[in-house]
């Protein structure tokens, strides 16, 4: 199915005609008709199904045919990082570059003064994080009152980061008549409560069960000793075939140690955690995504919200505590159709967080049994898989470069829109 067959205007199939995108993916083909049709809708969908897009386009083509429009924000769209935020309203402008739509992203750790700016001249969607929209409504600067449309975007999220009473304060605020469009990887109890107070007889889209994995990521796991993750990372790194890497730390001191250690062999990379600047952090994802860095080093800060086309690899230096952020990190590549590799290293330390997720996404993760740093298995091994590509003559960096580490510290076809583009942790 191609996008023109949804019904969608001129103006946005000329945008999407520019990004390159002809055919929707599946939840754009499900959820752009039934937004069109002002229905409520409940979306489970995982990161990298193409989610922002099934929203944009449909809330774009509802304000275009409005024009001319009374002034005041029509939509609010909530979600929990800037990161995220940022990636959304750049969706906005790219889907709606013809359209004349006005949006704008308001979000915490800057100056308010370029936002108050912006929500002054006037604009027609907002994208907002739950701290910053309640602060510049309590000074005045936000109005909702003329609200039409409502969306809450990764709200499994949401109650992970501690937010979800400040979206209740938020829901308060908001205008009865609305349509509400709701996204969340997971349903969770509170999730699903929250999601049954704000719908109205919504349309349910579903399009791949809570907390699965993307088909299309190639799993493998690496059982290595604590103080070998450095070892086994540039070792790894020494395969061509790894275009680029993001790599996951538990901790942000953890994040700067892989960074220094990376650096010190000639390997271009930076971290993205909640003690860098927002000018930082994001200067490191624009230099990620043109080819600058080759590694990005991140804490879960980055694991939703980070929409890149062309990452090859993700790479879970130290294996997430929360075995649902395990489908978040991987869900980074193989994005909009596309395949991509997911490793993970696992110490003996990390056995417990290894056998919640692997109960979590229903499967044993694929064991590398032949590196140079291979310790005994932790759990019963599955029987042995090819090898990875990059297993070659052990690299000798320097061993004690990670002994003050803490223990808790192809071819490129696109198919459909990222489900993101371009909170503190």
């Amino acid at each position: 199915m191609a996008f023109k067959k949804l019904e969608i205007i001129e103006p946005i199939l000329k945008a999407v005609a520019a990004e390159g995108y002809t055919i929707p993916t599946p939840i754009q083909q499900q959820a752009i008709p039934l937004v069109l049709q002002r229905k409520d809708l409940l979306g489970c969908a995982q990161t990298g199904t193409g989610k922002t897009a099934a929203f944009a386009i449909p809330i774009l083509q509802i304000l275009h045919e409005q024009k001319p429009m009374a002034p005041g924000i029509k939509v609010l769209i909530l979600t929990p990082t800037r990161e995220l935020a940022i990636q959304i309203d750049e969706s906005f402008a790219a889907y709606g570059k013809y359209t004349g739509i006005r949006h704008t992203v308001i979000f915490g750790g800057v100056s308010q003064l370029n936002q108050t700016n912006a929500l002054k001249r006037g604009v027609d969607v907002l994208v907002a994080t739950p701290g910053r929209l309640l602060d510049l409504m309590t000074q005045g600067y936000i109005r909702l009152d003329k609200l039409q449309i409502f969306v809450l975007d990764e709200a499994d999220r949401m109650l992970d980061m501690g937010f979800i009473h400040d979206v209740k304060k938020i829901i308060a605020k908001l205008p009865a008549k609305r349509q509400t469009l709701f996204f969340s990887a997971t349903m969770p109890p509170e999730i699903q409560k929250l999601a049954n107070v704000l719908l109205t007889h919504p349309a349910k889209v579903e399009v791949t069960p809570p907390a699965t994995t993307v088909d299309k990521i190639v799993q493998s796991l690496y059982h290595v000793g604590k103080m070998e993750k450095p070892q086994l990372l540039l070792h790894l790194l020494q395969d061509k075939a790894i275009v680029t890497a993001l790599v996951f730390t538990r901790t942000k001191h953890g994040a700067d140690k892989v960074v220094k250690i990376l650096q010190q062999h000639h390997i271009r990379s930076a971290a993205i955690h909640g003690n860098k600047s927002q000018n930082a952090r994001q200067g490191a994802l624009s230099d990620f995504k043109n080819g600058t860095l080759r590694v990005l080093v991140a804490t879960d800060i980055a694991a939703r919200g980070i929409d890149i086309d062309e990452l090859t690899h993700v790479i879970n230096f130290d294996m997430p505590n929360i075995p649902e952020t395990y489908v978040h990190r991987i869900g980074r590549t193989g994005r909009a159709g596309n395949t991509g590799i997911a490793i993970s290293f696992a110490s003996i330390e990390e056995r417990e967080e290894l056998r919640d997720i692997q109960k979590l996404i229903g499967k044993t993760i694929p064991v590398i049994h032949e590196h140079p740093f291979v310790m005994g298995a932790m759990t019963a091994a599955p029987p042995p898989v090819q090898r990875h590509r990059q297993q070659q003559a052990a690299f000798k960096p320097r061993r004690n470069d990670f002994q003050s580490q803490s223990s808790g510290s192809g071819n490129h076809v696109r198919r459909g829109y990222g489900a993101q583009r371009g909170g503190n942790r």
